[in-house]
């Protein structure tokens, strides 16, 4: 992953941005020597939020299981029926 101080990004903005598009690349800018920033194609990020989102929702249904809040696939069917007919 290439890395870019804030200054470089201050100055040549225009290029590390089609360099981000063109190359699917993140680049981690940096201040004072510490990352501050990621600056990432919106594709990229959209994707990244999109797996996410998929992530929390395996996290949440595992969490589910855990506590006791899940039901067997007959008495899911049992509750749907009502909603079905």
């Amino acid at each position: 992953m290439r890395t870019e101080l804030v200054t470089t990004l201050k100055r040549q903005a225009t290029e590390l941005l089609s360099d981000v598009e063109r190359d699917k690349e993140p680049i981690l800018i940096t201040q004072h020597g510490l990352p501050t920033a990621y600056l990432v194609d919106v594709e990229s990020y959209e994707l990244m939020q999109q797996r996410m989102s998929i992530l929390e929702g395996i996290a949440r249904g595992e969490q589910a299981i855990a506590e006791g809040r899940a039901v067997s696939q007959t008495q899911a069917k049992k509750r749907l029926a009502r909603w079905l007919k």
